[in-house]
């Protein structure tokens, strides 16, 4: 059974005393009948939580949900280290906690799109006008007309990097950006949607170097961080702090030749490679705004119950409620995905939800946000006052986990009450 569990299922060994590996907040958690909610439903949303644990797909989980502004759930099980399928019995197990932060993968395009609307709300760019009327070069290869609002949207025509290109040239941002001005397009009207796993990122980067002079983290920590008071949240991480992170795990079935083309195509590599990159400290070194945004959970559900409030944080505007708005603004119809190859709504920069059931649970038509690498969700539901972030560390494809998963994101939505009477988020702010 160690073996199966081990070098065919690749699943992390499950403690039987489960007490022994849950942290809970209990100071930040406040009561939830304050909010309208029953202890009950919140320890059943929980027990879904730990539904997710006991497959093994997931060696950690970090859980934060707010409801109308207040924490009814900051809790942490499992390992953040050391008990991944090829760790070792001997190897030191670092217990995760509701302070154990983790890289949010593609997650990281949701805060990155937002950055991108505040940089128009300080009058520096206009979402509309080309890349390439701020950053030139890019205009290379017939790029010329392609727009900020295109890359945010995922509809600008470069969904991937140039092939056989080695993963660790993202360690390199200006040869990155160079890779992306010399490649071809596979379009440049935005007709078609193509989720940029990674690309978009350095292109919204390079946007905000020109005309701000800094690079994303320096405009992250004065226009979100600092004034939000986040330890985290950043672009990858610096060295003295990366022995609180979360390492990530390559867990589940390996994929067959199909999927694994799949993943190939939409990640630029095998699964198991991916995991070596996404430990690897260069590439917490480096700033990849599409995919290395660390965090723990409180303050990714913080970061989305900002926009809930318009924008407010406390007594802070962090930015305009108009922003906000444009942010989660639906572009485009429902379509195909030509990476994902799923029935998406995107705004430009972000996922948003659906009817009758959508990415973020039933009835979620007016819900944004974005998931990481499959398995990180974060979001936000005005229809039920509802700020949510579940960080994972597995980083399964195809794996028994997908319905206790799925049954997980569906309990947070079907036990938080809804309400039909709250106007659509745009009208809330007029």
């Amino acid at each position: 059974m160690e073996f199966l569990r081990k070098q065919v299922l690749h699943l992390s060994a499950i403690p039987r005393d489960l007490d022994s590996v849950i942290t809970i907040d209990a100071e930040k958690e406040v009561d939830p009948q304050e909010v309208g909610m029953l202890h009950a439903d919140v320890e059943k949303i929980w027990n879904n939580v730990i539904k997710v644990y006991k497959t093994g797909v997931h060696p950690a989980i970090t859980v934060s949900l707010r409801r109308q502004g207040k924490i009814i759930m900051s809790r942490a099980i499992g390992h953040a280290r050391g008990n991944g399928p090829a760790d070792h019995a001997e190897t030191p197990k670092v217990l995760a906690t509701p302070d154990t932060p983790m890289c949010l993968f593609s997650t990281s395009k949701a805060v990155t799109a937002v950055l991108m609307h505040m940089l128009a709300e300080d009058g520096l760019i206009n979402v509309m006008d080309p890349v390439s009327f701020y950053a030139p070069e890019f205009a290379r290869k017939g790029k010329g007309n392609i727009t900020i609002h295109q890359i945010l949207a995922h509809r600008g025509g470069i969904p991937g990097l140039p092939k056989n290109v080695a993963l660790d040239t993202l360690w390199d941002e200006d040869a990155t950006w160079e890779l992306l001005c010399d490649a071809e397009p596979i379009m440049t009207d935005g007709s078609k949607l193509a989720y940029h796993a990674i690309t978009g990122g350095f292109v919204l980067e390079r946007v905000i170097r020109k005309v701000t002079g800094e690079n994303i983290n320096a405009y992250i920590d004065r226009k979100v961080r600092q004034p939000m008071g986040m330890q985290h949240f950043t672009y990858g991480m610096p060295a003295e702090k990366l022995p609180q992170l979360a390492l990530n795990y390559a867990t589940g079935p390996r994929p067959g030749m199909l999927l694994g083309a799949f993943i190939k195509r939409a990640l630029g590599s095998d699964i198991v490679t991916v995991e070596g990159l996404c430990n690897d400290p260069r590439f917490y070194q480096a700033i990849i705004p599409a995919g290395n945004l660390v965090a723990t959970a409180d303050e990714v559900s913080a970061f989305f119950q900002m926009m809930l409030n318009g924008g407010k944080w406390g007594r802070k505007r962090i930015c305009a409620e108009s922003t906000v708005v444009r942010a989660v603004q639906e572009f485009g119809k429902r379509t195909i995905d030509g990476t994902l190859f799923l029935p998406m709504r995107y705004s430009a920069g972000l996922m948003l939800g659906d009817e009758p059931f959508g990415i973020w649970g039933p009835h979620s038509s007016q819900a944004f946000g974005h998931v990481g690498l499959i398995n990180k969700f974060a979001w936000a539901d005005p229809q039920r006052e509802l700020s949510a972030t579940v960080l994972t560390s597995g980083i399964p494809v195809i794996a028994h986990h997908i319905l206790p998963l799925a049954n997980l994101i569906r309990s947070i939505g079907n036990l938080t009450p809804r309400s039909d009477e709250i106007q659509p988020f745009a009208l809330q702010f007029k």
